[in-house]
């Protein structure tokens, strides 16, 4: 079974990858005292939790405070588990973010039922309370993650590699960067 987090007041929180791009593993990260959480995500994943993050910081009465320094990732990079999902809210009393990740599990298929049937411990989760300004930064730690990837087709949206690729939309032909 693996653990859950619940950080109520975390002093660092973003997202990261590491390798070349193509070949990128994402990560979510968030520190609390001594306690270091750090858990796999898809880049899919961090750009969707930017994106969405960025649309409620301008919905947000108050303002949103400045976005301060973009964190890096903090070593150990250990994960404690892959992302399946996530969830965000609003603690309106403690005017904080509430970001949840749940933990991705394999589910076995019942061979009896022919259905897919969960078996095992219920999956992992991590609670993260998180500041406005926080939420700011993550948006554009998210933002230049995307940047930093691999550029896309005009024509089918898929990334490209350095030699270009065999798109979809363009018959299988190759199309190589502009």
């Amino acid at each position: 079974m693996s653990p859950s987090f619940q950080l109520d007041g975390p002093d660092h929180f973003t997202a990261g990858a590491v390798g070349p791009p193509g070949q990128r593993v994402f990560y979510l990260q968030a520190r609390e005292s001594d306690t270091l959480v750090t858990l796999k995500c898809e880049k899919e994943q961090v750009a969707a939790l930017g994106e969405y993050l960025g649309g409620l910081l301008a919905r947000l009465p108050g303002g949103t405070a400045p976005a301060g320094d973009k964190p890096e990732l903090l070593q150990p990079l250990e994960a404690a588990w892959p992302v399946g999902s996530l969830g965000v809210g609003y603690d309106g009393d403690r005017d904080r973010i509430v970001v949840i990740a749940n933990e991705r599990v394999e589910e076995e298929e019942d061979e009896e039922e022919g259905e897919e049937a969960k078996t095992g411990p219920e999956p992992a989760s991590a609670r993260f309370a998180i500041t406005r300004a926080q939420a700011a930064a993550f948006v554009e730690r998210a933002r230049a993650l995307q940047r930093a990837g691999r550029p896309t087709c005009p024509m089918c949206g898929e990334p490209k590699d350095p030699a270009g690729h065999a798109c979809p939309r363009s018959n299988g032909h190759m199309v190589r960067k502009a």
